[in-house]
C-alpha cells in the first residue's frame, strides 16, 4: 500500500473524509510553501497536493496559471519541488503528491521521476493530462513501487472512459465537479451527486472531489458524497492576496480550519 491507500483505509476506518489543500510550489517562494504546508496539516488537512509549475497548464484556471507564472518568473526549477519534499517529511506525517504534467515527467523519464519523488517522500502523482490509452507502462510502474497514479474523470468522460480511467488509477481517483478550468463557483452542477453515485458503483477506489469548492457551503454539501475533497483555487488566492508570509499562513489555516469543521459536521 502507498501512504495514500493507508490514509483512505484509515479514514474510512473512522468515517471520516479526507481534505486535500493545493499549493502552488515556489508561490510566493519556496520556504513560504514549505509553511503553509505544515500549517495546513495543523488545521486538519489529511494530505496535500503540490503543484508543480508548468506554462502550459492544462486545466487551471487563472488563479493558479497566475501561480505557476509567479514561480517560474521567479526562477522555479523541478528540483525545487523535490528538495522541498526533503525537508517536509521532517515537519508533516500527512502523504503528499505532486500535481504535474505528464511532459515533465516524460523529459524526466517516467522511472526516474518516480524514484526521485519517492525518494523525497511524495507518495504519488496526479498527472491531468495522461491519456487512458497511454497510461498502462506507467500505472503499472507506480503500481509496483507504491507509488499512487491519481487521475482524473470529468463531467464530459463518457461512462465506459471512467471505467477504464478507474482501471489504471490508484490511491484515489480525482472527479472533477465541473465541465472546464479551476477556480471557485457558487454552484455545481445538478446531477454530480448522481453522477458521483454512479462512479462509486463501478471502482472500490476512494473518489474525490475537486474544481469548484469555494467555501464552507459547497465543502458541506459535497462531504456526504465523497471521500475527500480536494481544494485549490480558494487557497492559492488567498496566498496571492496576503501581503506577506505571516498573513498567508493566518488566512490558510483559518480557512483550512473552517472546511475541516464544515466537512466533519457535514
Amino acid at each position: 500500500m502507498s501512504a495514500v491507500d493507508q490514509l483512505f483505509s484509515d479514514l474510512r476506518s473512522k468515517k471520516q473524509k479526507a481534505l486535500m489543500p493545493f499549493f502552488t510550489a515556489g508561490d510566493p517562494d519556496i520556504q513560504t510553501t514549505i509553511e503553509l504546508i505544515a500549517a495546513a496539516e495543523s488545521a486538519g488537512a489529511n494530505l496535500c497536493e503540490v503543484g508543480v509549475p508548468y506554462s502550459d497548464p492544462i486545466a487551471d484556471g487563472p488563479v493558479i496559471q497566475a501561480s505557476y507564472q509567479r514561480a517560474l518568473d521567479r526562477g522555479f526549477k523541478l528540483q525545487q519541488v523535490f528538495a522541498m519534499g526533503g525537508e517536509l517529511g521532517d515537519r508533516v506525517a500527512m502523504p503528499l503528491v505532486t500535481m504535474v504534467s505528464y511532459s515533465i515527467i516524460f523529459r524526466v523519464g517516467p522511472r526516474q521521476y518516480v524514484e526521485r519523488a519517492q525518494a523525497a517522500g511524495y507518495a504519488g502523482a496526479i498527472v491531468p493530462d495522461l491519456l487512458v490509452e497511454e497510461a498502462d507502462d506507467f500505472s503499472k510502474l507506480c503500481s509496483d513501487a507504491d507509488f499512487s497514479l491519481i487521475q482524473l474523470v470529468t463531467p464530459t468522460t463518457p461512462r465506459e472512459r471512467q471505467v477504464r480511467i478507474a482501471q489504471s488509477t490508484s490511491g484515489f481517483l480525482y472527479y472533477v465537479s465541473v465541465t472546464g478550468i479551476t477556480g471557485e463557483r457558487k454552484e455545481l452542477p445538478p446531477d454530480l451527486v448522481e453522477n458521483v453515485d454512479w462512479l462509486r458503483g463501478q471502482t472500490d477506489l476512494p473518489i474525490c472531489i475537486g474544481f469548484g469548492i469555494s467555501g464552507v457551503e459547497t465543502a458541506a454539501k459535497l462531504a456526504p458524497v465523497a471521500d475527500g475533497l480536494i481544494v485549490g483555487s480558494a487557497i492559492v488566492r488567498r496566498v496571492a492576496e496576503a501581503s506577506d508570509r505571516g498573513q498567508a499562513t493566518k488566512q490558510v489555516t483559518q480557512f483550512i480550519g473552517e472546511l475541516r469543521q464544515a466537512i466533519d459536521s457535514a
